[in-house]
């Protein structure tokens, strides 16, 4: 409620230019997120063009945000969630749970050195970006209202993820 009355208070020019702002502060240069880290997958802005869905591409290398309840991991089969853009294995099915949020949520990876985390101040907010550790793609964001036993939820893009299914039964 509180941000269609901020909508309806600011002129259009200004909206038009708070979500040029908010697009642009998460671009990627030269393939690499804005990022202090040094990745074992490293490639170019055209390299990761090739090999990912231009909407992929968007989420993955440029921080972006898939829209909620559009993604396919509504699954409740066991199986691993890996990085869509590497392979790298980050979330295990076991530690899934409906957050109502419309993307997929976890309260812990698989390990702690597969993803990394990086203050996230875009859209004046201050979030906690989760970002795979193998290539630096974007996966989404962690908070601190999640369920036990962690507290956690990884609040994560659907296309960030590929799901492998276990012959575990």
């Amino acid at each position: 409620m509180f941000k269609n009355k901020l909508i309806q208070f600011l002129s259009p020019s200004a909206v038009v230019l708070i979500l040029i702002f908010g697009s642009y502060c998460g671009k990627s240069i030269e393939g690499e997120p804005k990022t202090k880290h040094k990745f074992e997958v490293s490639k170019t802005d055209e390299e990761w063009k090739k090999i990912l869905s231009p909407e992929a591409y968007k989420v993955l290398r440029e921080k972006g945000t898939e829209r909620p309840f559009t993604n396919e991991f509504a699954v409740k089969e066991k199986g691993e969630f890996v990085c869509a853009a590497c392979g790298n294995r980050l979330f295990d099915s076991e530690h899934k749970f409906d957050s109502g949020t419309g993307w997929p949520s976890f309260y812990q990876s698989i390990d702690k050195q597969k993803v990394g985390e990086e203050t996230d101040r875009s859209w004046g907010m201050t979030r906690t970006e989760v970002f795979c550790n193998r290539c630096g793609g974007h996966l989404g964001h962690v908070f601190n209202d999640g369920p036990a036993p962690t507290g956690l939820r990884y609040c994560l893009n659907g296309i960030s993820l590929k799901f492998i299914k276990s012959d575990k039964k």
